[in-house]
């Protein structure tokens, strides 16, 4: 007889999972308290939705830190070539971009959505949407079905795949958390990870919408310099945001009850101090009459100008030869280090991923199981796992979705 299961949730994690198990001849139910599944992947990398990364096993471990680890068994099971190829298998082409991204061809987030749905319909997954679980059933500890707005359904074994508390209106508010801690798990503090920052600088405004590629945006804790990353970023009209700032954000909320934290932004990375004064030097020899409006013009971006102007203290009409060399300094000093004060991160519904979650060391890496309670599977956000933005965190998803579908189908 076909093991029957509950999969909770219809993100990246329980889509996989129920699919799966599914293929495997599990008889699957999934249900989805949204109106229809998939609605966070559909907005995921900006509609484009950003699957997996083309990075060895080792980069993929370094981009989750030390929660990593839990992940090595189920990557070894189901990793980015096997994600690419179970896509291309359902009818999604995919695309190697720069900084190794891996995106549908199609360039469309709804095309993957749909064609996961197909998948689920072909292996006669039931799916039954504006379905909210109360609570996990349990029977001599062991998870046996589960109580929802709709009646009680039953199970040989429940996967519990609700995401995060990140992005509430696609779903994800954190429902998981309470079910799983209802049940005796561990529930790491959950916070906001890859989100944007808030400053105390109001100079920030004057460059809303500002984004800028290869720069270098470094983390200091009470002056100590904790983290940095290169690439790109943007200025919002509170702050910071972009893919460098969003890789960071975890470092700097976890900071931030520490002490003082500010972000350092290296405009120019490439080059030493030295040779800024060098070229600065060899401007004002050759255009000395200029405004220092026009020679900055080679430096930065049009809009950042009269913002560092107006930090350094110069009127931008003055003329480069009567630059002193105090100016001169004091101008290559903050394009090497121009520091904003964080005073928070936005709020975590708009956060792209949850940090925290149900703890890793209460469920078997092996299998997805809950170590507390027997038939009981746990994948996906729900678990205290998360990484840098690149396609890391879907991966995470698909592959603990892929194991806890296999277990849960075929264990005994």
């Amino acid at each position: 007889m076909a093991k029957k299961l509950i999969v909770i949730g219809g993100g990246a994690a329980g889509i996989m999972a129920a699919g799966r198990a599914a293929e495997l001849g599990a008889d699957v139910t999934l249900l989805e308290k949204m109106p229809r599944l998939g609605i966070k992947i559909s907005i995921s990398g900006k509609g484009r939705c950003n699957l997996t990364s083309g990075e060895d096993m080792d980069r993929f471990m370094e981009a989750f830190g030390p929660t990593g680890k839990f992940l090595i068994n189920a990557f070894a099971k189901f990793f980015s070539d096997d994600l690419i190829g179970f896509f291309e298998s359902i009818g999604v082409k995919t695309m190697l971009e720069r900084g190794k991204r891996v995106f549908p061809l199609s360039g469309s987030a709804k095309d993957v959505v749909k064609a996961l749905v197909i998948y689920l319909n072909k292996h006669g997954v039931k799916i039954i949407a504006d379905t909210t679980v109360g609570k996990i059933l349990m029977q001599d500890n062991k998870a046996i079905g589960v109580d929802t707005n709709k009646g009680i359904f039953h199970a040989d074994a429940v996967i519990l795949a609700t995401g995060g508390a990140s992005y509430p209106e696609t779903g994800s508010t954190g429902d998981g958390y309470d079910m799983a801690k209802k049940l005796g798990h561990t529930i790491i503090s959950i916070r906001p990870a890859l989100v944007p920052l808030e400053v105390q600088e109001n100079h920030v405004k004057d460059l809303q919408g500002l984004a800028l590629n290869h720069v270098n945006a470094s983390v200091y804790l009470d002056g100590k310099k904790i983290a940095e990353a290169f690439g790109e970023m943007l200025f919002t009209h509170f702050g910071l945001s972009g893919p460098i700032i969003l890789t960071l954000s975890k470092t700097v909320v976890d900071s931030l009850a520490k002490g003082k934290v500010e972000i350092s932004i290296d405009l120019k990375p490439a080059l030493s101090k030295e040779k800024l004064d060098l070229r600065f030097l060899r401007e004002i020899k050759d255009h000395s009459n200029k405004n220092l409006d026009n020679l900055l013009k080679n430096l930065l971006p049009q809009s950042m100008i009269p913002v560092f102007v107006k930090l350094i203290g110069i009127p931008h009409d003055k003329k480069v030869h009567q630059i002193t060399q105090k100016q001169r300094m004091d101008l290559i000093a903050l394009l090497k280090d121009m520091r904003f004060a964080i005073t928070r991160a936005r709020p975590l519904d708009e956060a792209i991923v949850t940090a925290g979650g149900v703890s890793t060391k209460e469920i078997d890496p092996r299998t997805m199981e809950s170590k507390i309670i027997k038939n009981l599977y746990i994948c996906g956000e729900v678990i205290d796992v998360d990484a840098k933005t690149g396609g890391y965190n879907l991966q995470a998803a698909f592959s603990t979705g892929w194991v806890a579908g296999v277990m849960a189908a075929t264990e005994r």
